[in-house]
């Protein structure tokens, strides 16, 4: 699905394709020079923090960081998918401060069991799917923060369970309220 935004200065002129590094302005040759350098970047160590807010910038930057210059930084446009429009940037921030801020109140949901690891981590990434705070890539930051905060809390992370549809399914249903499909898909992951 393609995102829909208001004119964006990140965008290549009268195009839709992401300014870059590698100066691609085809959209599926980045796509796939896109994922090859994700997929490098996350078989490396993510850095080191307290899952914070600073730290999910950090991650969003590790992550692609040889593609876009303004990796890890907030985005300053206005941006939807599929008729629903993301948390508007003047409200990035103290969102995203107010999710963190919440986990970590609750400790970063550690000393939970799986289920009830799932039921509370749902919401958290619901929110922050909802905030969408980069331009691009906030799905995959998504995912990897998770495995980071199941690591965190002593569960595995089994990807396995992870299929593209799936996985977004459960994402749209969260933006809709129902927090259920991504509860259980968290505890399928989670599970030994």
């Amino acid at each position: 699905m393609v995102y829909a935004a208001e004119d964006d200065p990140l965008c290549y002129p009268g195009t839709t394709v992401l300014r870059n590094k590698l100066n691609i302005k085809n959209q599926p040759e980045l796509d796939e020079f896109e994922l090859a350098l994700f997929l490098t970047r996350a078989d490396e160590e993510m850095p080191a923090s307290n899952l914070d807010y600073q730290h999910y910038k950090g991650i969003h930057h590790h992550l692609f960081q040889d593609v876009y210059e303004w990796a890890g930084e907030v985005r300053t446009i206005r941006i939807g998918k599929g008729g629903n429009w993301f948390c508007y940037p003047e409200y990035i921030d103290p969102e995203m401060r107010r999710i963190f801020d919440e986990l970590a109140s609750a400790d970063c949901l550690r000393g939970l069991g799986i289920e009830d690891f799932a039921v509370r981590a749902a919401p958290v990434l619901a929110e922050i799917n909802a905030v969408h705070p980069f331009r691009e890539g906030n799905g995959r930051t998504q995912l990897t923060f998770l495995a980071m905060l199941m690591e965190n809390a002593g569960f595995s992370f089994n990807a396995d369970v992870l299929e593209r549809e799936r996985v977004l399914d459960a994402m749209i249903e969260s933006f809709a309220d129902d927090e259920v499909p991504l509860a259980q898909l968290i505890m399928e992951i989670g599970k030994p």
